[in-house]
């Protein structure tokens, strides 16, 4: 008789998150699994992220009622993290869920119209509400603690705007975190170009005069990765597809590269790719003395990085609500109107930069974890101290 053997294989919570809560609710979630114990927790690092989000030229009425504040509900002990799951709540002031009134014309390009169809409903409130951007604030408290964990290995995420509609910044790529964080806050459009900001304003301006919206480009810096995060062994744990995925995900994003992303397609592959060389006086930082001449792969090849700086961008396109209303049909007569207006702003462009800043180190923290997975900040250390030492000797 042939007996089989049934294998249970167990493995270890991996860094995750889950957000919950609609745009008049009550309040935000944010659920985090996977925090290894021993990680002291910054609440107002946390806090500052929340507030930026809220910020910038050309939001609306609604970041005038919201103070958004991070409650840590869980997982934590005298501020340092158990091992068990990280609850956050950010309470809405405006919760006005059940008194709000019925959306019966769908605004084009929101999820109004398809999310109806989806749900068998000719109110578009019953999605819009869990459809909306509010929901990135719950995404931001959760990057906003990851990245925490990636600052103790000497891991620095900086993110900025680098194109309001037509107008377009010159970022210099060897600037220093530091440099880039301080020049990004001395403006309202979270942009590090001081000659060029004045000109996105005035963009904004332009299309709030107009009724209009605008959308635009943000760029994401991740320094200090080592090399190895991510895989090429199965499709699903490749770095730089997580990445896209991560944050195309992320309301009003319509498109993501990394490196010189599309533009690579025009050019020939001895302009594309980035040449290798070493330095053995290197060899003992976080590269392995290895180096590369340029960066267009942007830190990432073959689905992990590769020490050299990860570069993303991604492109938010203009804001679905517009003050003038756009053509669209009254879910209940079927008959012709001008869509409906939600309380929404002209640009969210500099607040959708603080929402793929830390959409992304949720990711490369996820990938932090995954390669070197323990239940503890002790053991992580030790994994990654005993990776950098192996890496040195090659």
């Amino acid at each position: 008789m042939v007996r089989h053997a049934l294998s249970i294989v167990v493995t270890m919570t991996m860094l995750d998150y889950r957000t919950a809560g609609e745009s008049h609710g009550a309040s935000l979630i944010a659920f985090i699994e996977g925090v290894p114990a021993g990680l002291a927790v910054d609440g107002p690092a946390i806090n500052r992220e929340l507030t930026r989000r809220q910020g910038g030229y050309g939001r609306g009425g609604r970041m005038q009622i919201e103070r958004d504040e991070a409650t840590i509900l869980s997982g934590l002990r005298r501020n340092v993290t158990l091992g068990s799951p990280v609850a956050i709540e950010i309470k809405n002031r405006d919760a006005r869920i059940d008194d709000a009134p019925a959306v019966n014309r769908p605004r084009p390009g929101h999820a109004d119209l398809a999310g109806s169809l989806k749900y068998l409903t000719a109110d578009c409130r019953n999605v819009l509400e869990r459809a909306s951007a509010r929901e990135t604030a719950a995404r931001v408290a959760a990057g906003a603690l990851a990245r925490q964990l990636l600052t103790q290995f000497g891991i620095e995420i900086v993110g900025y705007v680098v194109q309001i509609s037509d107008v377009c910044a010159m970022i210099p790529l060897d600037a220093g975190v530091a440099e880039l964080r301080t020049a990004r806050d001395a403006n309202e459009v979270y942009c590090p170009d001081a000659a060029t900001a004045p000109r996105m304003i005035e963009a904004i301006h332009a299309a709030m005069v107009a009724k209009d919206t605008v959308g635009g480009l943000v760029e994401v810096q991740v320094r200090g990765a080592p090399p190895g995060l991510g895989s090429c062994m199965r499709w699903q744990d490749k770095l730089d597809g997580r990445l896209m995925q991560a944050v195309g995900s992320v309301q009003a994003i319509k498109g993501v590269e990394i490196g010189m992303g599309f533009a690579a397609a025009a050019q020939r592959g001895s302009s594309v790719h980035d040449p290798i060389e070493f330095d053995a006086a290197a060899r003992k930082d976080a590269r392995g003395g290895f180096r590369r001449r340029s960066n267009n792969a942007g830190g990432i090849e073959g689905g992990m990085s590769n020490g050299e700086p990860i570069i993303l961008r991604a492109a938010m396109k203009p804001i679905s609500t517009l003050l003038q209303g756009m053509d669209s049909v009254n879910l209940i007569t079927k008959k012709p109107e001008r869509s409906d207006y939600e309380r929404s702003d002209i640009c969210a462009v500099p607040a959708c930069s603080v929402v793929v800043e830390n959409v992304v180190a949720f990711e490369i923290a996820r990938a932090f974890l995954e390669k070197f997975s323990s239940d503890t900040m002790a053991e992580v250390r030790a994994s990654h101290a005993f990776f950098m030492i192996s890496l040195a000797e090659l």
